[in-house]
């Protein structure tokens, strides 16, 4: 029988093997996830709710233990591996809470007697899921999809496999019924029978570009929906009326949460030229005082990467990006010790075309980007094939949100930096993906809106 190794990204050593399914094996834990939908969809908000609250009691009540399972097994810095696990909890408490009015009938006059939209349940989701946020992405597709009625199965990161089947466990502790909820630890190689099996009926994936383009192809084949939440080269605009401080700092932890390895984080720091200098010079002294250390220390600011290999791919990044004529004012050298690590890294003098520019940099490297004007820094922070995050920092919160009505992305922040909330729709557009998660645009991705005609 195949095996997968998780490995501790800090010390490079196992943490812990576990049994890959087979394709066949696969196929029959879906279609026990197929039967248990059968009564799954019928039971009432009611007692879906009391499952969910539960859920995020299991959350409240095993967050340390969660949160050093994921820094084991992707490095996470322990402070926002508790952050993560709390928000798990938010997430499961909101749709528990707010299921009734985001998924109720909605009456539309007709000349029919009665004539209304309603929500149900399609069957058996598939997601295909990433590790940098080990549990609450998996919860962010979980808990609104079981809310709605249906049920799921994940396909992991195998990098995250020990996290993956814990949040099984945590359904299972919750009272969920067999099926609702099933951790499939199979090899990507699986994932085209997956989808084809008849028993799926629609598929998520939060992941890279071409992971979504081919999970999107071999859906499309197959008449099954999907929602994409891809890569981001998120632009920041930094005004020459921003407070220096307050940017430098939203700039430093933009850049260096999750150890520079998140979909919406700040990758690109597009700034005015009257503030160019000024800027960069204290941006570079934040991040070269940013500590960098093992995970489990509580006063460091990052960590490593979650693979020696991602640290090697963002290395080969800068490194192309210094030949190609950009300048490298700080880090982009890998430390002589054991582990991924990779520090702080500053690359400045970039234009279209570059790699630092163009790609997503996923990793703790930030692009420092000179505009001329406001025009011309909207033109830059639009000139991406990614469009999933952005943000304007400025002293003047209306001409923020002039601009940030401007920029090409599924999320714009002004003076904040991007995150998730279940009360609003997260997405993106371009290569970023399509669909949305969250709110009740995110219930309703997965759900047969049907028309109700009554003569």
């Amino acid at each position: 029988m195949k095996k997968v190794t998780t490995i501790n990204p800090a010390t490079e050593e196992e943490i812990a093997s576990y049994d890959r399914l087979s394709a066949s094996n696969a196929l029959e834990k879906i279609a026990k996830a197929n039967e248990t939908y059968k009564s799954w969809k019928n039971t009432s908000f009611e007692e879906r709710s009391n499952l969910m609250s539960k859920l995020a009691d299991i959350f409240d009540d095993h967050k340390e233990e969660y949160a050093q399972l994921a820094t084991q097994e992707m490095g996470k810095m322990i402070g926002q591996s508790r952050s993560e696990i709390e928000k798990c909890a938010k997430i499961c408490r909101y749709y528990a809470d707010n299921i009734h009015e985001l998924l109720a009938d909605e009456p539309i006059k007709t000349e029919a007697k009665k004539s209304y939209v309603t929500y149900q349940p399609l069957g058996v989701l598939l997601a295909v899921m990433p590790w940098n946020f080990p549990f609450y992405q998996v919860i962010r597709f979980a808990a609104p999809a079981v809310m709605t009625g249906n049920t799921g199965v994940l396909k992991h990161a195998s990098n995250v496999q020990g996290c993956a089947f814990a949040l099984e466990d945590a359904f299972k502790k919750a009272g969920f019924p067999e099926g609702v909820f099933t951790n499939l630890n199979v090899e990507s190689d699986d994932i085209k029978t997956i989808i084809e099996d008849k028993n799926i009926i629609a598929v998520t994936l939060t992941g890279s570009e071409p992971a979504g383009r081919s999970v999107a192809k071999i859906a499309g084949e197959n008449l099954k929906k999907t929602v994409l939440e891809l890569g981001g080269s998120d632009a920041y605009i930094i005004l020459e009326d921003a407070d220096l401080e307050k940017a430098t700092d939203l700039a430093t932890f933009g850049r260096l949460q999750n150890n520079g390895q998140t979909c919406i984080a700040a990758k690109r720091f597009i700034v005015l030229e009257e503030i160019f200098d000024d800027f960069l010079e204290l941006f570079t002294k934040k991040m070269k005082e940013a500590k960098m250390a093992e995970p489990t220390n509580e006063d460091a600011y990052y960590g490593p990467m979650a693979r020696v290999d991602l640290r090697d791919e963002i290395h080969e990044q800068v490194e192309k990006t210094i030949k190609e004529g950009g300048k490298l004012i700080l880090g982009g050298k890998i430390p002589n010790q054991k582990g991924a690590y990779y520090p702080a890294t500053i690359l400045a003098d970039l234009k279209p075309g570059m790699t630092a520019f163009d790609e997503e940099l996923f990793g703790p490297v930030a692009s420092v980007i000179k505009a001329k004007n406001e025009e011309e820094a909207i033109k830059l922070a639009n000139n991406s094939t990614f469009g999933l995050g952005s943000g304007v920092v400025t002293g003047d919160s209306k001409r923020g949100e002039k601009i940030a009505l401007q920029l090409e992305a599924g999320n714009s922040f002004v003076n904040k930096l991007v995150a998730s909330d279940p009360r609003l729709p997260f997405g993106g557009i371009k290569n970023s993906g399509y669909g949305r998660e969250l709110s009740d645009f995110g219930i309703k991705e997965f759900v047969n809106t049907k028309s109700i005609w009554i003569d």
